[in-house]
């Protein structure tokens, strides 16, 4: 019997490989070859529900006989196996132990030998056929409800073309092939390393000082304006004067929606209705309450990174959202540049549910390339990458951190210099003052160099619409039209704490500090201007 270990949930799980007949097969006395018949190899499912919900059981055909094994997993104590998520996580958590496997989904008939279906139609599962316009477009018209099953960026029959740079041309569309191809054919050492510092999450009083701190005016890229970052800002909890501060001396502020649900499934699975509700509300608001007019706020980032596939990016595109900065690229030798979503996106659908953009959409996508967390990255071990610094778990002491920023650093700036985004959630900064010195000791250090800047992600945009040689960078025009070197006081010293109810957050009174009126009630998902609920007669 073989025994390999594997993580989960930063637990160790034994794996156990069984052959023939020695697992109990739920009572059915099926054989392995008989359970994993047409199953995927990676999918784990339960041969009995009367157990703890621990034990789990996947196919394996890499015996060297080549008889199919089962390998049996175990979740340890006071952890289940949820089913529909494949992993292991706390019982209270895992609401399907009475599930024996993943509810099997009805498949159209995508490709034959010979066509079953007229011109322009395609096969349900059941053989029917319907318009090719029909298929994954949110709601079900085969019988079987198969065109809704294969919906991914590789299989929609309507997904985005592969990339032509024919047809692809800037300032306005930007593909490659793989994703690493620099704007403009510029070579590598003409190209200025982009370094983007994010922030997920509210603006308030327990992170405005570390802020301050690392923005702290004094530090200026090698053009003499003063080094960026972008905001994306959760609303509950948010000072907007603070907000509007940081939009003063020339943050971008981008949103991350109104409420931050906890239930993962209500991003990745979100309607339209859901994504403009949450997204434009968050805009709304902080246009209203920051007091942002000049439509600078066209970021979007999605909570938990849960991509909400198509649907989200269709109302991106009604609502003139430029950019959403959601997907993660897998790790590999070569980073990828952001790329527009016209063509089909050139990497695997990595991170959260899967559910990425499978059409043609008029998006740029600025995509978070995995962080190398890896002690000593010439060390050919497994460890898999992190897109938001706050996720290498493995990170514990500020001497890690370091090495992390610049091995990271090394590969961007000796590869195609695509820019290095580093995001985080401002509590893990403050959660060690060795992670900020470092953090900090990190920027002045780049800022040594002549080649390296500290920008927005709007700011990204801006030069690879309109890819500019280093030597001419310091002239660029799109990074010096106006807050290249802010200075001046606050819109105001001591703003508005308007304590606020609403009906969708019964029994809390939460304080909206703003430099504006107070409103009637807390901004909320149905009310984002804080007027009142329209009473329907």
């Amino acid at each position: 019997m073989a025994r390999r270990a594997y993580l989960c949930l930063g637990v160790l799980l034994f794996v156990y490989f069984v052959s023939g007949q020695e697992e109990d097969a739920g009572g059915d006395d099926l054989s392995p070859e008989q359970l994993c018949e047409g199953r995927p190899a990676d999918e784990y499912f339960r041969l009995t529900t009367e157990n703890d919900c621990r034990d789990v059981v996947r196919c394996d055909k890499g015996a060297e006989n080549g008889v199919t094994r089962l390998a049996s997993v175990r979740c340890p104590i006071s952890l289940a196996f949820d089913i529909e998520r494949q992993t292991c996580d706390w019982k209270t958590h895992v609401k399907n132990c009475d599930k024996i496997e993943k509810p099997r989904k009805v498949m159209p008939i995508l490709k034959t030998d010979e066509p079953i279906c007229p011109e322009g139609n395609l096969a349900c599962g059941n053989g029917d056929c319907i318009e090719k316009a029909l298929f994954c477009n949110g709601k079900p018209d085969c019988k079987d409800e198969s065109d809704e099953n294969a919906c991914t960026v590789d299989l929609d029959p309507n997904r985005a073309p592969d990339c032509d740079t024919t047809q692809c041309t800037l300032p306005d569309c930007f593909c490659s092939a793989d994703g690493t191809r620099i704007p403009g054919g510029l070579e590598p050492n003409q190209v200025p390393q982009m370094i983007t510092i994010t922030f997920n999450g509210a603006v308030n009083v327990d992170n405005i000082d570390l802020y301050d701190q690392i923005f702290n005016g004094n530090r200026q890229n090698p053009n003499g304006c003063q080094i960026r970052g972008t905001f994306f800002i959760s609303h509950k909890y948010t000072n907007y004067a603070a907000v509007q501060e940081l939009h003063r001396k020339g943050h971008e502020i981008a949103v991350f929606s109104i409420t931050h649900k906890d239930d993962p499934l209500y991003w990745s699975g979100g309607s339209y209705d859901d994504w403009l509700a949450e997204m434009a509300g968050a805009r709304l608001i902080a246009e209203r309450f920051a007091n942002i007019t000049d439509a600078s706020i066209i970021g979007v980032r999605a909570p938990y990174l849960r991509v909400g596939g198509n649907k989200q990016f269709e109302m991106m595109a009604d609502q003139y959202f430029v950019y959403d900065a959601s997907i993660t690229a897998p790790l590999g030798r070569v980073p990828i540049w952001p790329y527009t979503l016209y063509f089909r996106m050139p990497h695997k659908c990595n991170g959260n549910a899967h559910n990425c953009p499978s059409r043609s959409h008029p998006v740029w996508e600025m995509v978070m390339n995995e962080l190398d967390r890896r002690d000593d990255p010439t060390f050919d071990e497994s460890l898999p990458g992190c897109h938001v610094v706050d996720s290498c778990s493995n990170i514990q002491t500020g001497e890690q951190f370091a090495r992390l920023l610049r091995q990271n650093f090394n590969r961007h700036y000796t590869t195609n210099r695509a820019p290095l985004g580093l995001h985080f959630h401002a509590s893990w900064l403050k959660s060690k003052k060795e992670f900020r010195d470092e953090l900090i000791k990190f920027i002045e250090e780049m800022l040594g160099k002549n080649d390296v800047y500290f920008t927005s992600l709007i700011q990204v945009i801006q030069w690879m619409q309109n890819p500019t040689e280093l030597s001419l960078l310091r002239d660029f025009q799109e990074w010096k039209q106006d807050k290249c070197d802010v200075k001046g006081q606050p819109f105001c010293s001591l703003p508005n704490a308007c304590p606020l109810t609403t009906r969708e957050l019964p029994g809390e009174t939460l304080r909206l500090f703003t430099c504006m009126e107070c409103p009637n009630n807390y901004p909320w998902i149905l009310d984002p201007t804080g007027e009142g609920f329209s009473a329907k007669k």
